[in-house]
């Protein structure tokens, strides 16, 4: 784990000149303060109608959360038999969901169909991923205790799904919780969701409305627990889907065309191989564009575990009092609820155009992240040496034992960091997801795909690399981890 952790510092160190993390905006501390005003007195009259903004974010995280779930759960009962499922689960979610809007928008147009399909597909891959991994690690005794010759089907109704209903259902309302985040990023590629609201007031440096819109956020997750409660889904259901309305017109004949036309080259499908060639040296340059997805993804991974280093003591039992304690909380609970996304457009605002604002987003948002899960395991451990000063308690009694999960949770974010890397090309950063998104702008839908189908390449071999490099001492129980 040293060496891993040493060796991921030299790469980033060595790396970071050549990363672009100059500013360029001439008053970054003014327009910080102008933001920090409008969130500290936030204007809730100039809001329009932010419930139904609000009700519309509810309803395309409840309702893409339940077609993920009923989309990945038949694909998890095949995910450990199948290769071919295995790889379709991977690709689904190695492209972002924002990336699946931009390509359903082509078809379906600004309505709740895009945005439901932008969150039912990549779900449905994690969703298969994750509950394939917790019916596999549910013990072998009750199914072995079944009547001989008893068929698949009853050994998973009566052995395996009872053991691990509460594990399932605790991370299906942690990616409900996610399915929130990003359904409020859908209103970036302009689906009238929170978000939409959120980047329109920001733009506009209309802050003490912006900060009104982000508390309301704020105030949404952190209400879950009470509106979110299993005897109320059903009733959030029902309403969302008379907001979700009214429901585009589909044509079969363009929506075919769309899939076996538009997205790929004409060249490839008229079996012009010379044609196809030069259509691939007419692309943008793609070396650089990679190389900041790669770098951008390295130095996020590396200031994730920086950040989480510094903010997951403030957060726990065995450092500090109530007070600090609490603040540490509101500290992570702000960082780790805001996308980051939102993060970086904010930075954007402050900082200019370069690779900072992304960078910033993704350690901030991904180290609180890491850093609550940390400090919830440090809180389960009773030192053995009570008399040892903080810093003693820090680093001889308790960073030796949390490191190996906290390293665990950095290799399992590396993956997610880079697809939150490519999104914020969308922004203006130079990874692939600005070519990508230029792709859709310009109607170049062939390119488009391409460039996807690189992202998705990249992201699959960074889960793989991060898959062997993971620390196996270090199990992780918590769906949040996931």
């Amino acid at each position: 784990m040293a060496r891993h952790t040493l060796g991921l510092v030299a790469l980033a160190v060595l790396l970071a000149p050549f990363a672009d993390l100059s500013i360029h905006t001439r008053d970054p501390w003014g327009e910080l303060g102008r933001m920090a005003a409008g969130l500290a007195w936030p204007a809730w009259g100039a809001l329009e109608s932010p419930f139904s903004a609000l009700g519309l974010t509810v309803a395309v995280a409840l309702w893409g959360t339940l077609a993920g779930v009923i989309l990945g759960f038949p694909l998890a009962l095949l995910f450990a038999r199948s290769r071919l499922v295995r790889a379709g689960c991977a690709f689904v979610r190695a492209i972002h969901e924002l990336f699946w809007a931009l390509l359903f928008l082509q078809v379906f147009g600004l309505s709740a169909l895009t945005a439901l399909a932008a969150l039912a597909i990549p779900y449905a891959g994690i969703f298969a991923k994750v509950y394939a991994e917790i019916l596999e690690q549910t013990p072998r005794a009750p199914r072995d205790a079944l009547p001989p010759g008893s068929g698949r089907l009853a050994r998973f109704v009566y052995a395996e799904l009872p053991l691990a209903w509460t594990q399932l259902a605790a991370y299906t309302r942690y990616r409900f919780e996610c399915g929130l985040r990003a359904s409020v990023l859908l209103g970036f590629v302009g689906l009238p969701t929170l978000g939409f609201h959120l980047e329109t007031a920001f733009r506009e440096g209309r802050y003490h409305e912006a900060g009104a819109l982000l508390w309301l956020f704020y105030g949404l997750i952190a209400s879950l627990p009470w509106w979110g409660h299993k005897r109320v889904i059903p009733l959030l259901l029902v309403g969302g889907a008379w907001l979700l309305g009214p429901w585009p017109s589909v044509e079969g004949a363009l929506l075919w065309r769309f899939v076996s036309e538009d997205i790929w080259p004409a060249a490839l499908l008229a079996g012009d191989w010379a044609g196809l060639v030069e259509w691939l040296s007419r692309l943008p340059s793609l070396g650089p564009a990679i190389g900041n997805t790669l770098l951008l993804g390295l130095l996020g991974t590396v200031g994730a575990l920086a950040v989480a280093l510094v903010l997951w003591p403030l957060a726990s039992r065995h450092f500090g009092n109530r007070a600090t304690r609490l603040a540490g909380h509101g500290v992570l609970i702000f960082l780790r609820s805001t996308p980051e996304l939102m993060l970086a457009f904010i930075f954007l605002l402050l900082l200019g155009p370069s690779l900072l604002p992304a960078w910033l987003a993704l350690a901030l948002h991904n180290g609180a992240l890491i850093a609550f899960l940390a400090a919830r395991h440090a809180d389960a451990i009773t030192p053995g040496m009570p008399g040892l000063p903080a810093s003693g308690r820090l680093a001889y009694e308790l960073l030796p034992r949390v490191y190996p999960g906290l390293l665990a949770l950095l290799y399992y974010r590396a993956e997610v960091i880079l697809r939150e890397t490519a999104i914020l090309g969308m922004l203006g950063v130079a990874t692939l997801g600005f070519y990508i998104e230029e792709g859709f702008d310009y109607l170049m839908f062939d390119v488009a795909l391409f460039l996807l189908l690189i992202t998705a390449a990249l992201n699959i071999a960074v889960d793989a690399l991060s898959r062997r490099l993971r620390p196996r001492e270090a199990p992780l129980d918590d769906p949040c981890a996931r």
